[in-house]
């Protein structure tokens, strides 16, 4: 079976690696994402991650913790790339090769991000795994994630939830909400349907980047997206 695509850029959200815990890590979730992850590498997809942090820090009201605002966005920028290091250890168990590279310099741990560098990895078959969102304050690791599959020239966006896509309303609160197949990106903003932020969506609207949104959480769905079978929604 070929893949549909060859280079993608995986985005999860920190919350999707608690599983049925209220914080922290879940090892049967990291277990089954590796898994999932092994499966496309094994079918020659090149594969680069970017996680949020939001199992271990959420951005709090500043009003309430006396935290600013680009202080508490570093802090979330530490639990990404310690997020990163619970899946590349997950990923190297089952005989992943990866690298974790950092936006924020930490030699320690992970590389340095260098663009050049990371690519030629995915071009080894290794998976590389972004850390610590941008570097900056007051951009979320959605924007991470479109940057960075802009920067290695992946060929889509695959935005892993608990949801299996993008529906007319919150599939949670009106069980009668239905599920785009594919919809465009001028389609989303005019019915004000949430899938990444702003500056994140207009990204990859510039830049010609299509997104899938699918649930990552099913087993095998991975696989079958890349596969081009009709799992999730397509916005392009």
């Amino acid at each position: 079976m070929l893949p549909k695509y060859n280079r993608i850029l995986l985005k999860l959200s920190g919350e999707s690696l608690m599983g049925e815990r209220n914080y922290g890590l879940d090892p049967q979730m990291l277990s089954q994402y590796a898994n999932d992850i092994k499966a496309i590498t094994d079918l020659g997809v090149q594969v680069a991650i970017v996680i949020g942090g939001g199992n271990i820090y959420r951005g709090m009201n500043e009003a309430e913790t006396g935290i600013e605002r680009a202080q508490g966005d570093y802090m979330g920028m530490l639990a990404t790339v310690i997020n990163g290091m619970a899946l590349q250890a997950a990923l190297e168990q089952v005989g992943v090769k990866t690298r974790l590279q950092s936006a924020i310099k930490m030699e320690q741990i992970a590389e340095p991000y260098i663009r050049r560098r990371a690519i030629r990895h995915l071009e080894k078959g290794r998976v590389v795994i972004f850390g610590a969102g941008t570097g900056n304050p007051y951009f979320t690791t959605d924007t991470a994630g479109s940057l960075r599959a802009i920067e290695i020239n992946a060929n889509v966006i695959l935005k892993g939830t608990r949801v299996d896509g993008i529906y007319t309303e919150d599939p949670e609160k009106n069980p009668d909400a239905t599920r785009y197949e594919t919809i465009s990106f001028a389609e989303v903003i005019g019915r004000g349907l949430k899938v990444m932020d702003m500056t994140a969506f207009t990204l990859c609207q510039e830049n010609n980047l299509p997104i899938i949104v699918f649930d990552m959480n099913k087993v095998g769905n991975l696989t079958d997206v890349v596969s081009g079978k009709n799992v999730g929604t397509l916005v392009k």
